[in-house]
């Protein structure tokens, strides 16, 4: 069903509250940016949100936030999600408001916070205009384990059942002015897997005596990714990525152990089973075949984010109205913990375009240089205005 004029008209009066809030937000996102505090230890990230919302909060997952405007509107609320974490990144902005330390805010999680803010605050001056309440949803811990998201859906979010669940995440690779807003599956499921080899330690002047576990895992790192284009279906999307890999303490002994951390990410469920099968079937041929003994050890991560068609195509009919145009289609094998809450309702998620934008230097998410601008806050609360109108019922 199109956007209804009901729609556009609730859209218009959030953009011009949106408007008025946005000095008061870029101020509040350059204070959250020289302030990041990693995943389950946002406390003065939450305080400072809180002090800004037109409504009392509720603690939820430990240091998140939840906070609902228009209470008295019909049905069940449309909850908007922004990110309170950080990353353990040292920061090379030079911004005059950049981080100091070991922390950084380097996946945009600043300016979602305070467009969400300027959002909440927007939609609390219509007082009984909503036609459905808005819940605002400050998520912890969406770069960590365990998910914030996954303890919201099982616990808080449950309990309160939106009819909808949205967000909008900025990327740098969209071009400024548009929005990324697809149907279907637009991130992909993530698993960690630890793989352990052991082998017989031994001198490296006599390799006979012992069992090399280093060769052995650098065997398994070299087929997992040969496998992956022989296992998956070269049409569809699936990643495997080997970040970590660790093993010995001198260069003349064969240890004991080796250790290698990867990420398996895939759109479709039945590829996400045929990559953990391939991790165990690989790692434990090689292994043996070198005489070693293997473990792998998986963390089942998020599920992949499949946007709600209905939510999306009115999406689309109405980022006109807030001065976005779509791009083109956007998919991609990142992943985000958002998915946990398809479990609990349709969601949505944009991805609000960076590159071109004044002043920006394009850098990828999770980059020590990338400094979102501060005209991407406007950019992210109109996108989130446009899902939250495009989740709710017509009047």
């Amino acid at each position: 069903m199109p956007p209804s004029t009901e729609h556009a008209l609730l859209l218009e009066r959030l953009l011009e509250g949106i408007e008025q809030e946005l000095p008061r937000a870029v101020a509040l996102r350059r204070r959250l940016h020289a302030h990041p505090e990693l995943a389950h230890a946002e406390e003065q990230t939450a305080a400072s949100v809180a002090a800004e919302l037109p409504v009392s909060c509720q603690a939820a997952a430990a240091t998140g936030w939840l906070a609902q405007v228009g209470a008295d509107a019909p049905g069940a609320p449309v909850a908007v999600r922004a990110e309170l974490d950080g990353l353990p990144i040292e920061e090379r902005t030079g911004a005059e408001f950049a981080a100091q330390g070991n922390v950084m805010h380097a996946c945009g999680h600043d300016v979602h916070m305070a467009a969400l803010v300027a959002l909440t605050r927007a939609a609390h001056s219509l007082g009984g205009a909503l036609p459905a309440p808005l819940l605002a949803v400050f998520q912890p811990s969406e770069e960590a384990y365990p998910s914030g998201a996954q303890q919201l859906a099982d616990a808080e979010l449950a309990a309160i059942a939106p009819a909808a669940i949205v967000a909008a995440h900025v990327h740098p690779e969209l071009p400024w002015g548009t929005v990324g807003l697809d149907a279907g599956t637009v991130n992909a499921s993530c698993d960690a897997v630890t793989i352990t080899i052991e082998g017989e330690p031994t001198h490296g002047a006599y390799p006979h005596r012992g069992r090399d576990p280093i060769l052995a895992i650098a065997e398994v790192v070299v087929a997992l990714h040969a496998q992956l284009g022989r296992r998956i279906d070269p049409l569809h999307s699936a990643s495997l990525t080997v970040g970590v890999l660790e093993g010995g303490s001198a260069e003349n002994v064969i240890p004991q152990h080796a250790r290698a951390r990867a990420a398996l990410r895939a759109h479709l469920p039945e590829d996400r089973a045929t990559l953990r099968q391939m991790v165990e079937e690989v790692t434990s041929g090689i292994a043996a075949a070198h005489g070693c003994n293997s473990t792998v050890e998986l963390a089942p991560g998020e599920p992949a984010l499949e946007n709600d068609a209905g939510i999306v195509a009115r999406a689309r009919e109405l980022l006109v109205n807030a001065g976005l145009t779509a791009a083109a289609e956007w998919r991609s094998c990142g992943s985000d913990d958002f998915a946990f809450f398809s479990a609990l309702a349709p969601v949505a998620m944009a991805f609000v375009g960076l590159n071109g934008a004044d002043g920006f230097t394009t850098r990828p998410l999770h980059h020590p240089e990338l400094l979102v601008p501060d005209a991407a806050v406007a950019a992210v609360a109109r996108a989130q205005a446009v899902l939250y109108v495009a989740a709710t019922p017509s009047t």
